[in-house]
C-alpha cells in the first residue's frame, strides 16, 4: 500500500509539473504574440512619424526659401518706397500744379496708372492687363465742357450750396 500512496504522490507530482509546463508554454506562446502584434504596430508608427519628420523637414526648407524671397521682396519694395519719397520731397508738386494744373493732373493720372497695373501684375492679376483700372483712372468720356467752372471763385466752405453765375 506504501508503493500504491508513493505511486499517486509521484503521479501527483509529475501532472503538477507537467501541467505548470503546459500553462508556462501557453501562457509563454501568447505572450510572444502579442509581443510581436505590438512590434508590428510600433514598427508602423515609427515608418509613419519618420515620414513625418522627412515632410517636415522638406517643408521647413521651403519655408525657409520662400521666407528668403519674401524677404528680399520687401527690401526691394522698401527701396522703392524710399525711392518714391525721396523723389516726392524734390518735386514741388504745389508750384507744378498752380503754373501747369492740367498737365500735373496728366502726369499723376499716368503714373497712377502704371504704378495700378504693376500692382496689378505682380498679384496675377493679367486677366485685362492694360485696361484694368479703376474707375477714376479711366479716361472720361462724355460731352461735358472741362472748363465748365470756370471763372467761379467762392471763398465758402459750404459743399451743400451750388453756385451759379
Amino acid at each position: 500500500m506504501a508503493r500504491a500512496y508513493l505511486l499517486i504522490i509521484v503521479l501527483g507530482v509529475l501532472g503538477g509539473v507537467g501541467f505548470g509546463a503546459w500553462k508556462y508554454y501557453t501562457d509563454t506562446q501568447q505572450r510572444i504574440q502579442t509581443l510581436s502584434e505590438n512590434n508590428a504596430k510600433l514598427e508602423t508608427a515609427l515608418q509613419t512619424s519618420e515620414a513625418s519628420i522627412t515632410a517636415l523637414q522638406t517643408q521647413a526648407e521651403q519655408t525657409a526659401v520662400l521666407t528668403k524671397q519674401l524677404q528680399q521682396e520687401l527690401q526691394k519694395a522698401e527701396q522703392y518706397g524710399d525711392n518714391l519719397r525721396q523723389r516726392l520731397r524734390q518735386l514741388d508738386l504745389l508750384a507744378d500744379a498752380i503754373a501747369n494744373a492740367k498737365n500735373l493732373e496728366g502726369r499723376m493720372n499716368g503714373a497712377t496708372a502704371k504704378l495700378w497695373r504693376e500692382i496689378m501684375g505682380e498679384t496675377g492679376n493679367t486677366a485685362g492687363s492694360s485696361t484694368d483700372l479703376p474707375f477714376w483712372l479711366q479716361s472720361k468720356t462724355g460731352s461735358g465742357n472741362q472748363d465748365s467752372n470756370a471763372g467761379t471763385e467762392s471763398n465758402s466752405t459750404d459743399s451743400s450750396q451750388t453756385q451759379t453765375n
